[in-house]
């Protein structure tokens, strides 16, 4: 008799396995049923009301290994109440995009209640990792089982379990045939076509999506720079005209291109409903403690931190910190630039063949120490922000991004196709071998069961975590960097990096695809911070470029003896160039027309349904005035 798998065979006709858990080896059963009934728990007594399964039964765990993984999944209809508490937007059956609410399901469109394809799946993984995060402590003063795990109330149980080790990882679950459909149309035919953003948004969801948009739209963004660069480095041209010329499309170009992806970006994000979501009423995010308490805007309970203790801990403790790395840095930049003088002058004067060799030397240690410094300050940027305690995972992104940006980014000169193999290639087939093992060891099982989930779950928790964009951003901000800094000093730069992004693309997709696990979806409304980011660099490249054109000899000709005239002229351009930045970046809106109009609706929608309600309010009071008048007289 052919034994199925106990995730399948449950009493919930509507359970799928979604989210999974995994357990250490030896923890305790009194742990996971504590966990267990916390998760299925009604939502009034402090649960999560989801679905909780083992991922093998009695049977199969006395016959098979990893015994310690479990399933999650949840109702249809929790799952519509869960889309309803995180503030999902949906387009309605008029065309407008509305924040959804179950009691007004039936006016969005493809709704249906027999339809299971409202949501999607990556949806119900982002509701499922937002109720298992804001699982908290109440009573509990321990973990059962562990007393050296203390709680106190408003604690993320999950988070508590996994820095005590006790739950090693949680990660959802790859939908096979949705991610080979999208490889289809993505990555796996090697043509110039754009990338299927909205099916990657509808399984990745919108912060990967909005990420290989931006990929997609710098690439295209560069071209120009690139045409423009390779007739400059072909031709010799002089000197003033080539820096005027190319320093001054820069400027127009750095410009335009940010102001362009903004009105893009805002298209693209109300399309998906994500512009209109309402973030700052949002859940704290699971690092976050204080003491638990009433939030005075949205009545729910929620731990609450001072501000001011936050500030304290930013400007007495993180900004110093990240001074001194800063000075660390260019310190150590100097004792490189002064080995590359050494080992210069040394072959020089000798000219012989170990002193060929040793002009490498210093390259090679100063990119060792530098990868090593950045992971260093990586984990220390990491442990400081989230010891500033910040209530919203958007400002803790901010503040750690902000960190790297001002240090070691600058530093962090690597080969970028390099960057691509050991991201991507590499652990792609070593996954590919890892995968050929494992479907050996299922094969030769003696118990005959169905195997498929059982594969999948054991190869997607081997897979490497995914840790979010902040890498790839940085890639691309060091383009960025490179071409609106040093186009003028060498024109190719916008070339090879047009080069390099068109694998970039590829190899993203394939390490997304097939060699992380699938990230949990994040909704989000633009690429954050990474915009300033952007826009600060094009500010501080039109200072770079001017001073460039300063220095250049032909210049230099026109004012051989007041220096200082040159200084002014060169300062007073400066300012025209930032003066003409800041009004285009004025004149362009960050949002099209007809989107500013359809969020003006909205926001003269929800005024007048207030005035209704107020006024239906004042009705029913004047109502009962009289009523109450005829009992006075009566009395």
């Amino acid at each position: 008799m052919k034994v199925t798998l106990s995730a399948l065979d449950t009493s919930e006709s509507s359970f799928m396995p979604l989210v999974v858990i995994e357990f250490a080896q030896d923890v305790k059963e009194e742990t996971k049923e504590w966990l267990k009934n916390r998760i299925i728990a009604p939502k009034k007594d402090g649960g999560a009301q989801l679905l909780f399964r083992p991922l093998l039964n009695k049977y199969e765990q006395e016959t098979l290994e990893n015994k310690n993984l479990y399933l999650v999944g949840a109702s249809k209809i929790r799952m519509l109440l869960g889309a309803e508490a995180v503030g999902l937007v949906k387009e309605c059956n008029d065309n407008t995009m509305r924040a959804f609410t179950y009691r007004t399901r039936q006016n969005f469109k493809g709704f249906d209640d027999t339809n299971d394809d409202f949501l999607t799946m990556a949806e119900c993984q982002f509701i499922i990792k937002h109720e298992l995060e804001n699982l908290r402590a109440k009573d509990e003063k321990m973990i059962p089982g562990y007393p050296q795990a203390k709680l106190y109330p408003g604690k993320s149980l999950l988070r508590r379990l996994l820095t005590s080790g006790i739950v090693i990882q949680v990660f959802p679950l790859h939908d096979n045939e949705a991610l080979k459909k999208l490889e289809d149309t993505w990555y796996t035919r090697f043509a110039l076509k754009y990338q299927p953003i909205d099916s990657i948004r509808g399984y990745f969801g919108e912060t990967i999506a909005l990420y290989f948009g931006f990929l997609e739209y710098f690439t295209f963004a560069l071209i120009p720079m690139a045409v423009i660069g390779l007739p400059y480095y072909l031709f010799v041209w002089e000197d003033y005209d080539k820096y005027v010329i190319f320093a001054s499309f820069n400027l127009i170009w750095s410009t335009l291109i940010l102001e362009v992806w903004k009105r893009g970006c805002a298209n693209m994000t109300y399309r998906w409903g994500t512009l209109l979501m309402k973030r700052k009423f949002e859940e704290p995010r699971p690092g976050f403690h204080g003491v638990l308490g009433i939030n005075s805007i949205t009545g729910k309970e929620e731990p609450l931190y001072p501000s001011y203790k936050r500030q304290l801990r930013i400007y007495l403790v993180s900004l110093p910190f990240v001074c001194l790395c800063l000075y660390f840095s260019l310190y150590v930049m100097m004792i490189y630039f002064d080995l590359e003088v050494w080992a210069l002058g040394l072959h020089e004067n000798s000219g012989s063949e170990w002193t060929s060799v040793l002009l490498y030397v210093p390259s090679i240690i100063y990119a060792i120490v530098i990868e090593i410094m950045n992971r260093l300050y990586r984990y220390a940027a990491e442990f400081l922000t989230s010891w500033e305690n910040h209530r919203l995972e958007s400002a803790y992104q901010n503040h750690l991004i902000l960190k790297v940006l001002v240090s070691l980014a600058t530093l962090l000169i690597t080969s970028q196709i390099l960057n691509q193999i050991v991201e991507s290639l590499l652990p792609y087939w070593l996954q590919r071998k890892h995968g050929v093992r494992v479907k050996r060891k299922v094969q030769a099982l003696k118990v005959d069961i169905d195997a498929t989930l059982y594969e999948q779950v054991i190869l997607e928790k081997e897979m490497g975590t995914y840790l979010g964009t902040f890498d790839d951003y940085l890639e691309l901000f060091l383009q960025f960097g490179y071409v609106s800094l040093f186009s003028c000093v060498y024109p190719l730069a916008a070339a090879f990096a047009v080069l390099n992004n068109f694998t970039e693309v590829n190899s993203d997709a394939l390490k997304m695809c097939r060699v992380f696990k699938r990230p949990f979806s994040e909704p989000s409304a633009s690429i954050g911070v990474w915009q300033l980011a952007f826009e600060t660099m094009s500010v501080i490249s039109v200072v770079t470029n001017c001073a460039l054109i300063g220095m250049s000899p032909q210049v230099n000709a026109i004012f051989p003896e007041s220096k200082a005239d040159l200084i002014l002229i060169v300062v007073a351009v400066e300012h025209a160039l930032l003066a003409l930045k800041f009004i285009l970046a004025f004149a362009i809106p960050d949002k099209p027309r007809h989107i500013q109009m359809k969020l003006a609706r909205l926001e003269f929608e929800s005024l007048e349904a207030l005035k209704q309600q107020q006024m239906k309010l004042v009705t029913e009071n004047l109502k009962e005035e009289p009523k109450e008048s005829g009992k006075e007289k009566a009395t």
